[in-house]
């Protein structure tokens, strides 16, 4: 037995294996506690799981296309009058003059296979618009083809498309314009005979944008390469900037009234809208210095500001948790004040300094606010040259990309933005493993 004092100096009794009321009372609020955790743990997960699902559930259709194949017959009379297989005299024949052969070539197909379909008109709309500009540009590039039969695989409209991925059915088509109830069944007679086709449709990473009229040809290509390029400004631009003030404020600036009014405005700057940013660059880097709209080198440069202050308060957190035994041995052997910051700390302090690097990055890259308003948000189908001229040319960006979709009506672009999601997600989950890699790779341990 052991004799407790009370709270008023009164001895009591009692058995240290045994809890009083109130070890028993803080007890259960500590598992009160866990228990509220975990719950909110669980909560947080389920949401996460339902926001990933339901993207991937509206987004996974856009990396699979409808296809029909036709065997289009490129009538010399039609292609090249003169013979004589002069590329810029075929070049004079536009899109239209394209589309006779493949409406010839789809109802050639339909008779072939013996289908009859009782009032079915225009089968030729099952075709995506697209199909004439694709049939052009071989023909351009293979003018020796001209007068052959060529077998093509051309995009099915958007309404086909749709009607098997589950968003058109035989009801909505009698109250479409775009397309019938007779054209379905179509569809369906050339998807038995082998004509129609669903494959993954590599045209949505790899092709520009298309217009409101063809959804079904709308790729990520240019936003890809404008963010790519972005994300090298970025990459140049703020992590030698962001890390070299990082260390002299750290380890250089005195400590005095003019480096806590930097470091307060670092910090407030870090939390500044984004938006902010972007008026900041219309009006220094397009209204001022005259760099061109829509060009990845002013969405870079407006994102470098961006980024600057998060690169900056994680580099110094990074010198920071280095222990101060490292200095004050560097310097006790003899080593200069500069040798012992590039030569010690900075090596030690690399891997929280390349994680907030790549987290700035990454928040970068999810930006759309600021390259709206320096015009990136126009539509864009020829793809930047390269470097360095590439960064002046007119280009996209993936969020910017996503946004513009999402304010088309075709029901067909909500797909598309939900595989471009998909997309950034996948390239912000890579950039976070890389983060992770390289902190356990550059590592050490004190």
């Amino acid at each position: 037995m052991t004799d407790i004092s009370t709270s008023d100096g009164a001895p009591r009794k009692g058995s240290l294996l045994q809890q009083d009321a109130r070890t028993q009372k803080r007890n259960a609020a500590e598992r009160r506690f866990q228990i509220y955790g975990i719950i909110a743990v669980s909560v947080a997960v389920l949401a996460l799981i339902f926001l990933l699902s339901s993207i991937v559930r509206n987004g996974i259709g856009a990396f699979s296309q409808t296809f029909i194949t036709l065997d289009v017959v490129l009538a010399e009379d039609k292609l090249d009058k003169t013979g004589n297989r002069d590329r810029d005299e075929m070049a004079k024949v536009s899109t239209f003059g394209y589309s006779p052969l493949i409406k010839a070539a789809i109802e050639d197909r339909i008779a072939a296979e013996g289908i009859e379909i009782e009032g079915l008109s225009k089968p030729a709309d099952l075709i995506s618009k697209q199909a004439a500009a694709d049939l052009r540009d071989f023909v351009l590039a293979n003018t020796d083809r001209v007068g052959d039969t060529v077998e093509f695989k051309f995009l099915a409209s958007g309404r086909i498309d749709g009607y098997y991925k589950g968003r058109v059915t035989m009801a909505s088509a009698e109250l479409d314009r775009n397309i019938s109830p007779e054209q379905l069944m179509l569809a369906d007679a050339l998807m038995e005979a082998g004509a129609l086709e669903r494959t993954f449709n590599w045209d949505f990473i790899t092709a520009p944008d298309a217009s409101e009229n063809r959804p079904e040809a709308s790729g990520l290509g240019v936003a890809i390469l404008g963010s790519f390029y972005m994300m090298i400004v970025v990459l140049f631009l703020a992590l030698p900037i962001g890390v070299a003030a990082s260390i002299y404020l750290e380890e250089f600036a005195p400590k005095n009234r003019l480096t806590d009014l930097i470091e307060v405005n670092i910090s407030n700057l870090a939390a500044v809208p984004s938006i902010v940013f972007g008026i900041l660059g219309l009006a220094i880097f397009i209204n001022f210095a005259g760099l061109p709209q829509s060009a990845p080198i002013v969405g870079g440069l407006v994102l470098t500001l961006m980024t600057l202050p998060t690169i900056i308060i994680a580099t110094r957190a990074s010198l920071k948790s280095v222990p101060p035994s490292i200095r004050e041995a560097a310097l006790g052997v003899g080593a200069s004040k500069m040798q012992t910051v590039f030569h010690h700390v900075l090596p030690l302090a690399a891997p929280g300094i390349l994680t907030g690097t790549i987290i700035g990055l990454a928040q970068a890259l999810g930006e759309t606010a600021p390259l709206l308003l320096i015009g990136m948000v126009a539509f864009v189908r020829e793809y930047p040259a390269a470097p360095p001229e590439g960064f002046f040319d007119p280009a996209s960006a993936l969020p910017v990309q996503i946004y513009n979709w999402t304010t088309r009506s075709d029901p067909a672009f909500v797909e598309r933005a939900s595989g471009a999601i998909i997309v950034l997600l996948l390239f912000l989950l890579m950039m976070n493993l890389v983060a992770i890699i390289l902190r356990r790779r550059f590592e050490r341990r004190w």
